[in-house]
């Protein structure tokens, strides 16, 4: 084998992709997906309550609220704008605090405060901003809790909807990039007759083959990785999520290339890909359910790249922690080179 040769082929196969439609959607589906499940579904189901401030005095409580986890605090200059982006459901609650607030409230004095709902608003954030702002204005008067509460917590919290929706999108990156375009580029070269053409040439099968599969691997590593990135979920060792990552394109554009040799068409193509498709996608399901028994997960083969990938990258595990599924990985890679290579012929036919 021709290393000169392979990369030539690759060379070419990169220079004509972006002309293929394959090759831009396998390019920009992960970017779409990222808008839609983080931007959509992680706003719908986590929203953080939204409290607008207008301090006339340089309160206390302005500082104390800024300060706090888990919400999205505003100071605004003027309590008609506050009032008006209240109704229009900009903010959750808002809050007007009088000049000498502070002093009027530890002289034991009752100062008008000012406070705001958005009737469009989650009753959750509503009750959550107005049991934060009793509270604050409490620890401003200096009076001491009449209950002091001590929370329980029971197994393990659960991870934001946003998190375990990283797999499904990670998951369609390494297959449109791994398994799409190197499949695709085949076929489409056994249509169009330019596979011929290059076999006439001195390159060999394996050498055609061996760049389909680089251009997948290549593709699928670098897509993965950008969508972790866009997702912020390269956990704490980006350099051992590389690795599973790697791994992970390995298998698909394997699994690609497999898919690639068998089709002599591009409906067959199209065919195996839907057919396989619910399979290859189950294991991706049991993230975003983690009730469901997770030993069915390990019956199926995207199983054993999906799971280092969640372990390593969202988790914060090492790749001690999953090299038997790393293991299990690149021996299926291996079964199915070896599967490739007995199904060449059908390149030559």
């Amino acid at each position: 084998m021709s290393i000169k040769r392979v990369l030539s082929i690759l060379f070419k196969d990169f220079s004509v992709g972006p002309r293929k439609p394959f090759f831009i959607w396998a390019l920009v589906l992960p970017f779409a997906l990222t808008l839609l499940f983080q931007f959509a579904f992680g706003s719908l189901f986590e929203p953080k309550p939204r409290l607008a401030i207008v301090d006339m005095g340089e309160s206390m409580i302005t500082v104390s609220a800024q300060e706090l986890e888990g919400f999205e605090v505003t100071i605004l200059d003027n309590a008609d704008l506050l009032l008006g982006q209240v109704e229009q459901h900009d903010f959750d609650a808002g809050l007007v605090l009088s000049a000498g607030f502070d002093e009027a409230v530890k002289a034991g004095e009752k100062p008008v405060l000012e406070f705001f709902m958005s009737g469009e608003s989650l009753a959750s954030n509503r009750i959550i901003i107005a049991v934060t702002a009793m509270e604050m204005i409490r620890v401003l008067e200096g009076a001491e809790a009449p209950v002091q509460v001590e929370t329980i917590y029971f197994g393990k919290p659960g991870l934001p909807i946003s998190i375990r929706l990283v797999p499904v999108i990670v998951f369609y990156a390494l297959v449109m990039s791994g398994m799409w375009v190197p499949s695709a580029s085949l076929v489409e070269e056994k249509e169009r007759g330019t596979l011929t053409a290059i076999l006439v040439t001195s390159a060999r099968v394996n050498e055609v083959l061996m760049a389909k599969w680089l251009m997948g691997f290549l593709f699928a590593t670098l897509l993965a990785a950008v969508t972790l990135l866009l997702n912020s979920a390269f956990g704490p060792r980006p350099l051992q999520v590389m690795v599973v990552v790697a791994v992970a394109a390995a298998l698909t554009s394997m699994i690609g290339l497999l898919i690639g040799v068998y089709s002599k068409t591009a409906t067959m193509l199209f065919t195996l890909i839907k057919s396989l498709g619910f399979f290859l996608f189950i294991p991706v399901v049991f993230y975003i359910f983690p009730d469901w028994p997770q030993w069915i997960a390990k019956i199926f083969p995207l199983y054993w790249i999906i799971s280092p990938i969640w372990e390593v990258s969202i988790m914060g595990g090492t790749l001690g922690d999953v090299w038997f599924e790393i293991l299990v990985a690149l021996s299926i890679t291996l079964a199915l080179s070896a599967l490739v290579i007995l199904l060449k012929k059908r390149l030559l036919t």
